[in-house]
């Protein structure tokens, strides 16, 4: 067994199937055949049922994925530390994220990060729950999360560094309701329409606990794709309960955002595996920590 076949196994999984992983890896389909099946001989078992041109992971391969990743992802971190002594001047760092976050402080950490290191790539994974981010980082898919949380997190699986708090705020479309006003008590979303994310995020166990406080809504539309809210606040669809890390973009748009009373926050924290981190992982960490500690 390598370090390149187990590259390959991860390739065919994360792409669905043996023709995608070989155009992504640039090599032939019969040499990738061939170093996945000279993995299964070294592990004695198959990894991938072969239905037609599909492969779908056996129980074996599904048990190889972390271990697979740890190893892959422990050489990359050699390798990335060998090049910190040319003070990263290449490299590549893998980071998941909820999509509020993705706003900010996402958006200022990879500013300032990439002002230092314009030399290190940083590569952006979709999460929608913090649940999902967490699992990212401690199977080894990515390095870093940014996520939000309802309260602190547990250490026993990720070590979570603390980078403040966001409040919940109201998106309003400009001739929409609240005129005039800054802010609104949580009881006046009584009867109004709004616009939810999928269960697990912040803002849906947000507005779901309104209505366990008796407060009655319309939920006009329920979306996954976070990119969608503004468009369907400013269409008149409905008005958002979001973080405040959509407030600059949501008035740039020429909605209005109101503070909502009681203020009611989510902790924001960037985790990191367990172990050695990459020196392009360690750096951001510093960046973040230290951006924090200055607020």
């Amino acid at each position: 067994m390598d370090i390149r076949q187990l590259e390959y196994f991860l390739a065919i999984v994360d792409r669905g199937g043996f023709n995608r992983a070989a155009s992504a890896l640039y090599v032939s389909q019969p040499s990738l055949s061939q170093a996945v099946r000279a993995l299964e001989r070294d592990l004695g078992s198959e990894l991938f049922h072969r239905i037609g041109r599909r492969a779908v992971l056996t129980d074996a391969g599904r048990a190889l994925i972390e271990p697979a990743r740890e190893a892959v992802r422990s050489l990359e971190t050699a390798r990335a530390s060998v090049a910190a002594v040319h003070e990263l001047r290449e490299g590549r760092l893998d980071l998941a994220s909820m999509p509020s976050q993705a706003v900010e402080p996402l958006t200022s950490l990879v500013s300032a990060f990439s002002h230092r290191y314009p030399g290190v790539s940083v590569a952006i994974n979709a999460a929608f729950t913090s649940r999902d981010v967490i699992d990212m980082v401690r199977t080894g898919a990515v390095e870093l999360g940014l996520l939000a949380s309802a309260g602190p997190l547990s250490e026993k699986e990720v070590v979570s560094h603390a980078l403040g708090r966001q409040r919940f705020v109201l998106v309003v479309p400009a001739d929409g309701p609240f005129a005039g006003r800054r802010s609104v008590e949580c009881r006046e979303l009584a009867g109004q329409r709004l616009i939810v994310g999928q269960s697990g995020t912040g803002m849906r166990a947000y507005v779901d606990a309104l209505r366990e406080q008796g407060i009655e809504f319309a939920v006009a539309a329920e979306t996954e794709h976070r990119v969608s809210l503004m468009p369907l606040v400013l269409a008149g669809v409905g008005l958002a309960v979001v973080t405040d890390s959509w407030r600059d973009l949501a008035r740039r748009l020429g909605a209005r955002v109101l503070d909502i009373e009681p203020e009611t926050t989510l902790d924001i924290a960037l985790v990191s595996r367990r172990g050695s981190l990459s020196p392009a992982a360690a750096a951001f960490v510093a960046a973040a920590s230290s951006a924090a500690d200055h607020r």
